[in-house]
């Protein structure tokens, strides 16, 4: 029977994983080792900023038995949305630690750098030619904040990765990635079916977390076949069942049986889920159905500055007039700082026992016995958020509330200094769908011999 078998360490690159998992995938002889390292999760930051998801001793960890078991086995690793969010700055992070470790272990392996980072001048030109849409619930892209944005990405599909991998790459650090491509490229090169490839895919990008108990930080193997495909987690603390693997096709969809990829559609209306053997699911019916071809571009600009202070509050009183402290604070700090446009800062309340999570969504209405605080100030320069704090601040701990018995001590500072200076804030600024023609011109290889 024609089988490739995919070993997939865990949700994250530097999430981590137990060696005694990686290494029973390893004694099934995979022809793969593919991890996604990427994600949006963490909002527009990252991107931003220019910084990793996780840190690099967390990467290297990872990386140094990945690295090494390709050598040994001789078959391919595959790094997807290197470094987080898979700009310049993120697959150069990698590069770095990659080079690290192949210095230290003192090998020689032929390495596909595939990028990702998009001009700007070119996605007006596409622009000028109306062909980038907007996501759902997002604005029609302008020139104005194309041009304030940091940097731009694309998500690649398969098509990169294979024409790196064809060309003997035997490590392939890709810019950002569609995630499921980064395990379906392979077999897809290796003649395999695409819709069960990317399916297979949608499932392994999250290490174990198909399984019972899931979790993001174990190892998976995929068995692709001609007509199915199975996946068995590593660890024997861990078994795949129908309703897990099921579920977790559900996972990130808007839609339960299709999933938008580049270029295509993957229609899982006629998928079947089999029980194949104690803690191994079979899976069938996945079908790739062709569609315009089209990419998802990412960019983030930073747009502020923050200052917060997180405190805490278990008067009664003030947690009856919360909203209306809320307001008169605002009134009150502007009215001290006349002089400053209000549109130049925002004081934000978020409430930990009144609405913390969903905010104005929340469907439960319970009265909380105290409230957590987190009173955030977004302005044009962190000096100014850091004043407009200081000044909610001092005004919060003090403020002459409806009721009110004690004149002091009815907030509680988590932290001494209370003002907690944060930083740059970003936003994604571009987050948009690109119409193409060639599946690789946007995402050039670069070989680099390690």
């Amino acid at each position: 029977m024609k089988e490739l078998k995919i070993l997939s360490p865990c949700g994250i690159l530097g999430y981590g994983y137990p060696k005694e998992s990686f290494y029973n995938g390893l004694s099934k002889k995979p022809d793969l080792i593919a991890v996604d390292a990427g994600s949006t999760d963490a909002g527009p930051h990252k991107l931003g900023a220019g910084v990793g998801i996780v840190s690099k001793k967390a990467a290297k960890k990872d990386l140094e038995l990945m690295i090494q078991a390709g050598y040994d086995l001789n078959i391919p690793v595959i790094v997807g949305s290197a470094g987080g969010s898979g700009a310049k700055p993120h697959v150069d992070w990698t590069m770095a630690v990659i080079k690290e470790i192949l210095e230290e272990k003192k090998l020689k392996m032929k390495t596909a750098i595939v990028w990702a980072d998009i001009d700007k001048n070119y996605i007006k030109n596409k622009m000028a030619e109306n062909k980038i849409h907007p996501m759902n619930y997002v604005p029609e892209l302008t020139v104005e904040d194309l041009d304030k944005t940091n940097s731009v990405v694309a998500q690649m599909g398969h098509e990169p990765i294979v024409k790196a991998l064809e060309e003997g790459a035997q490590i392939v650090i890709a810019g950002r990635a569609y995630d499921p491509s980064v395990f379906a490229a392979y077999p897809i090169m290796k003649g395999f079916d695409a819709g069960l490839a990317y399916h297979l895919g949608k499932i392994l990008e999250c290490g174990a977390l198909c399984a019972e108990p899931g979790t993001t930080k174990d190892c998976m193997m995929g068995y692709l076949r001609e007509d199915h495909f199975l996946v068995e987690p590593l660890n024997p603390k861990r078994k795949c069942y129908i309703s897990s693997v099921a579920a977790h096709t559900l996972y990130e969809k808007d839609h339960p049986y299709y999933l938008h990829g580049p270029g295509f559609a993957l229609d899982l209306s006629d998928c079947k889920f089999e029980q194949h053997a104690d803690g191994v699911v079979k899976v069938s019916g996945s079908k790739f159905v062709k569609q315009p071809y089209a990419v998802k571009l990412e960019g983030s600009a930073k747009v502020a500055y923050r200052t917060l202070v997180i405190g805490g509050t278990r008067d009664p009183i003030a947690i009856q007039n919360i909203d209306d402290i809320q307001n008169d604070i605002r009134e009150q700090v502007a009215a001290y700082f006349d002089d400053i446009p209000r549109s130049e800062y925002q004081i934000l309340f978020h409430l930990y026992g009144k609405n913390g999570v969903m905010g104005s969504l929340e469907p439960v209405q319970t009265p909380a016995h105290e409230l957590g605080i987190v009173m955030e100030v977004i302005a044009s320069s962190q000096e100014l958020a850091n004043t407009i704090c200081s000044s909610a601040r001092s005004t919060l701990m003090h403020f002459p509330y409806k009721g009110r018995k004690a004149t002091a001590g009815n907030i509680a500072l988590l932290y001494s200094p209370s003002d907690i200076e944060f930083g740059p804030v970003y936003k994604f600024t571009v987050y948009h769908l690109m119409d193409i023609d060639d599946t690789c011109e946007l995402f050039p290889t670069e070989f680099v011999e390690l």
